[in-house]
C-alpha cells in the first residue's frame, strides 16, 4: 500500500481523515488532520503505518500531535515504534494493555513470520478524560471486553467514534482471546456507545464504517 491508495474522508470543513488498511490481518491506521493549522492525531500502528502516514505527513507538512492506540493486539501495534520514532510523536495506551506493547512478541498468540518491535509509552489513557490536541477534542472511553484496557475515541464535534476492535459493521470484536470477555464487551459496548447519538460514525479496525444507529437497530450481538 502507497499513500496514493489512502481512503480520504472529510468530516468536517477543513478536516481530513485517512484511513490506511493493511498488513497481514488488513487493519485500519486512521489519521486525522486538521489541514490548515496541519497538526495531526494517528490512531493505531498496523503493519507499514510508519511508511504510509510518515510519507503523508511529510508530503503534506503534518505535525503528528500523538499517537493513539485503540488495544495493543499487534495487528494495531506492529508499528507503533517506528512510527513513534519517524514521527516523534508521543504513544498513548491504557496500562492495563501495556503488556503486549512492551513484550510483544510474548502475546500474539500464534507465531508471525516476523518479529515486532517493543515500543514504549508515553501517557496512559484512562476512562473519560478529555485528550485536546488543537481543533480536536477526544474523549477516551474504556471499552474492555475484547482486550482488558480496549479504548473508543470519540470526537463528539466532528460526530466520530474510532472504535479499534469493539464494534464492528454488523458484529462485534472477539472475545476468545486473551484478556477477551464476552458479557463485558457486550455491557461496554451498550454503556458508552450506544448511548450516543445515532449519527455518530464508527470508524473500525476492520471492514467498512458504520454509525451508531444502524448498530443499535441491525447488529446481530446488540440485539
Amino acid at each position: 500500500m502507497t499513500i496514493s491508495d489512502l481512503i480520504q474522508y472529510e468530516p468536517a470543513p477543513g478536516v481530513r481523515l485517512y484511513a490506511a488498511e493493511t498488513g497481514m490481518a488488513l487493519t485500519f491506521g486512521y489519521c486525522l488532520a486538521d489541514v490548515a493549522a496541519k497538526t495531526a492525531l494517528i490512531i493505531d500502528a498496523p503493519q507499514h503505518t510508519d511508511e504510509i502516514f510518515g510519507q503523508l505527513c511529510e508530503r503534506e507538512g503534518y505535525v503528528v500531535a500523538a499517537i493513539l492506540l485503540t488495544h495493543t493486539h499487534w495487528d494495531h501495534t506492529a508499528a507503533a515504534a517506528a512510527l513513534k520514532r519517524r514521527l516523534g510523536a508521543p504513544l498513548y495506551v491504557h496500562s492495563a494493555d501495556e503488556y503486549r506493547l512492551t513484550e510483544p512478541n510474548k502475546h500474539t498468540v500464534w507465531a508471525l513470520p516476523f518479529e515486532i518491535e517493543p515500543a514504549e509509552a508515553n501517557f496512559y489513557l484512562e476512562n473519560g478524560s478529555i485528550l485536546t490536541f488543537g481543533r480536536f477534542s477526544i474523549e477516551v472511553r474504556h471499552t474492555p471486553g475484547h482486550t482488558e484496557g480496549g479504548i473508543c475515541f470519540v470526537e463528539h464535534k466532528l460526530g466520530l467514534i474510532f472504535s479499534g476492535d469493539t464494534l464492528f459493521a454488523g458484529s462485534i470484536g472477539r472475545t476468545d482471546l486473551p484478556g477477551g470477555n464476552m458479557d463485558e464487551l457486550l455491557d461496554s459496548i451498550r454503556r458508552e456507545l450506544l448511548i450516543l447519538p445515532d449519527s455518530i460514525e464508527v470508524f473500525p479496525g476492520h471492514g467498512d464504517p458504520t454509525d451508531i444507529g444502524a448498530e443499535r437497530c441491525g447488529n446481530p450481538f446488540l440485539r
